[in-house]
């Protein structure tokens, strides 16, 4: 009983789809193979394979299991959800120019930036290929419009990561694009599948955008706080990279002249030099600024929970609202 008590949320729900994520891994292992070019399995596995949580895709099994669904179409969109997250992460790292993702070098470092470019298009392609085996033209409207939503909020980013006037809004529009997209469409997919009415449909979309909102701003948020050896990223790697996250948004906000041209620098032109994070972090204390962003995140984390209230009791319900307290529990 002790262990399923310190169990974590993702776990016990992983715990409770245990049967269908190893029909969906199975899946996705058949899907990512190519007869011709063997590069793409390879590439595929190292970031498929690399000790992922899998929460895209068993929020779309939970959503189809708590609605009731007993076919095996939901399988495939857990399948579909996950190649589109994997194709968004082999993509974001050779325009992030990154070394490291879960603690292992990148794809991109191993092999080069052509291969993570194409093997990522031959995932967004075999994810279509998977939306369409379901037969549900709502569910390939709904997935086709998170990968272009995700594709827009990545160029967004893109420009309004060193723009100084990046608003909250802003932010808001970025995380949306970039994150909740897949995991709103991950949990409202799993309710249309299962023919759920449509309010319930709308409630599971809510409740994912609010836990995507949620997710991201506590992993922005842990960029300045975290602990290393569990995040996988070094503290102050936002600042580093020169992105305006919300912790740094709401500092520029309120900044005094002096300060302004300080973010001017560091942000905008990029200009870094020794002491540079450590000034950074103390403009965010002055103004508390890392507080705020945890209050936000925890404000979302209830706008998840709150959106379930529209489901009915089930064992799965209260995992995921367990799973929304879990994603801002971090921040403590």
């Amino acid at each position: 009983m002790n262990q399923v008590m310190t169990q974590k949320p993702h776990e016990m729900l992983a715990a409770t789809l245990a049967e269908e994520l190893d029909a969906v891994n199975l899946l996705i292992r058949e899907r990512m193979a190519s007869k011709h070019a063997p590069r793409i399995p390879e590439v595929t596995a190292h970031l498929v394979e690399a000790g992922g949580k899998r929460l895209r895709p068993m929020l779309t099994l939970a959503a189809a299991r708590m609605c009731g669904y007993e076919g095996d179409h939901h399988l495939k969109l857990a399948a579909t959800v996950e190649f589109i997250h994997t194709a968004t992460l082999l993509h974001d790292d050779v325009v992030d120019e990154s070394a490291q993702r879960r603690g292992r070098p990148t794809a991109n470092l191993l092999w080069d930036n052509k291969s993570s470019v194409l093997v990522g298009d031959y995932l967004f392609a075999r994810s279509f290929q998977l939306m369409v085996d379901t037969g549900s033209l709502r569910v390939l409207d709904i997935l086709a419009n998170a990968s272009a939503t995700i594709a827009e909020g990545e160029v967004l980013q893109m420009t309004a990561a060193t723009d100084l006037g990046t608003t909250e809004d802003i932010y808001l529009q970025v995380v949306r694009g970039k994150t909740a997209a897949l995991f709103s469409a991950a949990t409202e997919v799993g309710g249309v599948i299962a023919g759920a009415p449509e309010p319930q449909v709308q409630a599971l979309f809510d409740y994912g955008d609010a836990l995507g909102i949620a997710f991201q701003i506590a992993d922005d948020l842990l960029d300045y706080q975290g602990d290393a050896a569990k995040t996988g990223k070094n503290v102050g790697d936002d600042f580093r990279e020169r992105k305006l996250t919300l912790p740094v948004i709401k500092a520029i906000a309120q900044a005094t002249d002096e300060e302004r041209a300080f973010w001017e620098r560091t942000i905008a032109k990029g200009r870094q030099q020794d002491g540079d994070l450590e000034h950074a972090l103390e403009l965010m204390a002055k103004y508390a600024t890392l507080e705020a962003t945890r209050v936000d995140a925890v404000a979302w984390a209830e706008k998840a929970k709150t959106a379930l209230t529209a489901l009915p009791e089930h064992p799965i319900r209260t995992m995921l609202i367990d799973l929304a307290d879990y994603v801002v529990s971090r921040l403590h």
